[in-house]
């Protein structure tokens, strides 16, 4: 197939519209279920890239959850603690596969943002990966492949509608890439910068300890930001992003709403958050509403008389702003990167109070030593890469 007819484009009075190959080549990718539209294939290719990315520099599977074509998560296979097992609503899932493993941290980073997402695979779709995408509301799922049992369950998903595409691994872009805007063409080399452990060597902080475990997240934090709408900032620990901030004007804002995200991850660890006692009646969509007004600044709405009965068993203890702040502060060693460099010392502070501990941003800012001089005050790692990673 050279091309494909979709629905619409963005939105439904764009039309015609279609997806082709200029060269004349046959599409890399094959529909097997459903009928993607013209922002699921846009959010697959820029997720796919991610994965594959991501795999190639970790050696772990990698899955990603996109929405609007911007990562909502994006993480590397590694096992879960039962704690995270319970955020990511896994907990019933038994011993899963390292595949599995990273799409639970993909989609349990931001569950918010990732309602409704469109799923990026690194490796062939499993049973126990495709178990949890059943039960979760997505819009469908790239992957180089299925197993046989894989695809009889994402076959099932939105009565044989859920869009499933498969793509050839073995896929090489052409070097050169172009876009329309208003009728004009874009033409630029594509982005082939690779993102190893050799981006992280000019340590410009007093603390040169950047540990292994680091410089996963670094790397994890830094392909992510390569595939997310710029201007953007991405926290990450323990090999998953763990907070994005993505297509912001001011990079504090980046900063702040990153951080923001990642503060919610580690709330939704706290012991009361973890305690909570749902009616079985609520469903996973409403739990996750319930949690994000409970750890925000306004969970007297959700504990009023009359509120919380719809959501729970008991009434829930208040989570007071001191409680948050203490157990915000357990949260360390946390890896940020930025996609270009830090204007002002200011995104140092705020990502000191998210636990950040080790910082890669490409330097080059006129207050480059006020920065550095933020890093050392609280003993972090920062690396200037030298290099910028905008994407639009």
């Amino acid at each position: 197939m050279k091309e494909m007819e979709l629905k619409y484009g963005c939105n439904p009075n764009q039309k015609p519209s279609r997806i082709f190959m200029e060269n004349g080549y046959e599409l890399p990718v094959k529909v097997l279920f459903g009928k993607p539209g013209y922002i699921n294939f846009l959010d697959a290719f820029n997720g796919i890239q991610l994965v594959m990315e991501l795999k190639k520099a970790t050696g772990l599977p990698a899955a990603t959850s996109f929405k609007h074509v911007s990562p909502a998560g994006a993480a590397i296979g590694r096992p879960l603690t039962e704690d995270l097992k319970k955020v990511y609503r896994v907990e019933d899932m038994g011993e899963m596969s390292l595949l599995a493993c990273a799409y639970a941290r993909a989609r349990g980073a931001d569950r918010m943002s990732s309602f409704g997402d469109f799923i990026a695979l690194s490796d062939v779709c499993d049973e126990d990966t495709a178990n949890i995408i059943k039960r979760e509301v997505s819009d469908g799922i790239i992957a180089p492949g299925y197993t046989e049992k894989a695809l009889e369950i994402l076959k099932g998903k939105k009565k044989g509608n859920y869009n499933i595409i498969q793509i050839d691994e073995n896929y090489k872009p052409e070097p050169i890439e172009r876009k329309q805007v208003f009728g004009i063409t874009f033409e630029q080399g594509r982005n082939e910068f690779k993102i190893d452990e050799e981006l992280f060597k000019n340590i410009v902080s007093k603390n040169k300890n950047l540990t292994k475990e680091a410089l996963d997240d670094l790397i994890v934090a830094m392909i992510t930001l390569k595939y997310t709408q710029s201007n953007s900032v991405c926290y990450a620990k323990d090999g998953q992003a763990i907070g994005i901030g993505a297509g912001q004007q001011s990079r504090i804002h980046c900063t702040r709403l990153a951080g923001s995200k990642a503060d919610i991850w580690w709330l939704r660890q706290a012991p009361k958050t973890l305690n909570l006692r749902f009616l079985e009646s609520v469903g996973r969509a409403d739990r996750d509403n319930a949690i994000d007004l409970y750890i925000g600044d306004e969970s007297e709405e959700l504990l009023i008389d009359g509120v919380w009965e719809r959501f729970f068993e008991e009434k829930p203890p208040i989570f007071s702003k001191e409680e948050k702040k203490e157990w915000l502060k357990k949260n360390d060693n946390v890896a940020l990167a930025s996609d270009a460099f830090f204007p002002f010392s200011d995104n140092i502070e705020r990502a000191y109070k998210s636990g950040v501990k080790y910082i890669a941003e490409p330097g080059g800012s006129l207050r480059d030593d006020n920065v550095i001089e933020a890093c050392d005050k609280y003993d972090m790692v920062l690396c200037f890469t030298g290099m910028r990673l905008f994407h639009h």
